[in-house]
């Protein structure tokens, strides 16, 4: 898939949601942007939100307009321009169908995005968890981290205090003093002294603290309430930083580029088979059906989907309830009915399947269906090793020990056909030591559920 056929939906359209944008438009993808009807975009000469209330913006290179519908922003994307829409989240992944959302609106939380909105998903500075409601968090907060690329866990929580610029940190805020409309008494690039009159917010005055140049201030007319950041001021005083995106937007807005970059190169080049066949004979009946915390154990599993809608998906199982279970999650069914004959004839079927549909296929990850602690950062970091490291054998493991999940290259798929009886693919990789990658992951991820005791 080429880069210029990615479809990305960013939330916001403010100035740290512009320099992601900048990085992502200038590698050549497709961009809509969304906005509040009343943006409070302090920063707004370097943000692209101000299309929406003077109906067009430039920033940089970049040239966005507001549109009114999913139509007219595909009219507007033909241009090489960007369009800005005012417009609920779902009502544009239904119309958009992104293939990327990137939520970049610096809420300090999560505001509603979902690791199933698009085939990948990326959270932007606090709030999110990675492989929880997001595929990655890019880092907003500055330091040698600033635009790290989180895949697992969370980024360093906010701290209430803005990152130091020029030596001044809350200092820089211009901050409403009450509620109600906010009037503007100097520009964006106006020289200010400390202790001078700033603006008027609910018919009170506001001083900035410290003196430099407005870097920031929102439009006139706008209701803000007590405390809100109205303002910023910059002590360096150099005017044409009010017309730059930030340093900290282009960091930000390279960490979020390095991500995509690494989902296009795995989009649909690799495929995931569960096998969910087994007897459970050591187990004493069927395990996969069994309750674990109030939940059958092959939903751990399923649960994991849905963050992989841009990957093909096979489950390998002789279970209808199972079967059904999996449909909901787009998984493709692969019936064994004769589980007494190994696991060699789940992984042969499974694959066979996949090629079936997808001959050109660079990858499968091999995953059991007992291992309910197994993370989906765990899965998907799998996928992009696999990407980074072709023609391996990538597999998780503690302590150089070999474990489940694995992802086989495409060099290895002649050898796992002729696999026979209750042998899996370990007997493939004892003839490739060499090629092994291992992922070290927790002990209890690793654990699969294999006597009755297990579950304790």
């Amino acid at each position: 898939m080429g880069s210029i056929e990615m479809k990305i939906l960013i939330k916001g359209a403010g100035d740290l949601a512009t320099g992601i944008a900048s990085r992502l438009y200038r590698s050549g993808h497709q961009l809509l942007m969304t906005e509040l009807p009343v943006p409070l975009t302090v920063r707004r000469t370097v943000a692209l939100s101000r299309a929406v209330y003077e109906q067009h913006a430039e920033v940089e290179d970049m040239s966005a307009l507001l549109v009114g519908s999913i139509k007219e922003a595909l009219e507007v994307q033909a241009t090489g321009k960007i369009p800005v829409i005012i417009e609920e989240p779902e009502v544009i992944l239904k119309e958009y169908q992104p293939d990327v959302v990137v939520d970049a609106i610096l809420a300090k939380r999560n505001l509603g995005t979902e690791i199933s909105w698009a085939p990948f998903v990326v959270g932007v500075g606090p709030g999110f968890t990675a492989g929880v409601d997001c595929h990655c968090v890019v880092e907003t907060k500055r330091g040698h981290t600033l635009g790290d690329v989180i895949w697992e866990g969370e980024p360093i929580p906010n701290t209430g205090v803005p990152g130091n610029v020029g030596g001044f940190t809350l200092e820089r805020l211009i901050k409403a003093t009450a509620d109600g409309v906010i009037e503007p008494k100097v520009q964006i690039g106006d020289i200010v002294e400390k202790g001078q009159l700033v603006a008027i917010t609910g018919g009170e005055p506001v001083y900035a603290k410290m003196s430099g140049i407005v870097r920031g201030m929102l439009q006139p007319g706008v209701t803000v309430q007590k405390n809100l950041k109205a303002g910023d001021i910059d002590a360096r005083c150099e005017r044409k930083n009010c017309y730059l995106i930030s340093d900290k937007a282009r960091a930000i807005g390279g960490g979020v580029l390095e991500a995509v970059t690494q989902f296009e190169r795995i989009y649909g080049q690799y495929a995931v088979v569960v096998l969910a066949a087994g007897s459970g004979s050591r187990f004493g009946g069927n395990k996969l059906q069994e309750l674990k915390s109030d939940k059958p154990m092959y939903q751990y599993m399923l649960d994991k989907m849905e963050g992989l809608k841009g990957f093909p998906t096979y489950i390998v199982t002789g279970a209808d309830d199972i079967a059904e279970a999996a449909k909901k999650y787009g998984m493709n069914i692969v019936e064994n009915k004769k589980p007494e004959e190994g696991i060699s004839r789940s992984v042969k079927l499974g694959l066979e399947a996949c090629l079936a549909e997808h001959p050109e296929i660079r990858g499968i990850l091999f995953s059991v269906c007992d291992q309910p602690e197994l993370t989906f950062s765990t899965m998907f970091t799998l996928i992009r090793k696999a990407m980074l490291r072709p023609q391996q054998i990538i597999c998780t493991g503690k302590d150089k020990e070999m474990g489940n999940p694995v992802l086989w290259d495409k060099k290895y798929f002649p050898e796992l056909m002729k696999l026979t009886g209750d042998v899996g693919g370990k007997k493939v990789m004892q003839n490739h030591l060499q090629d092994i990658i291992i992922v070290e992951i927790d002990e209890a991820e690793l654990k699969d559920i294999d006597y009755r005791r297990d579950l304790e």
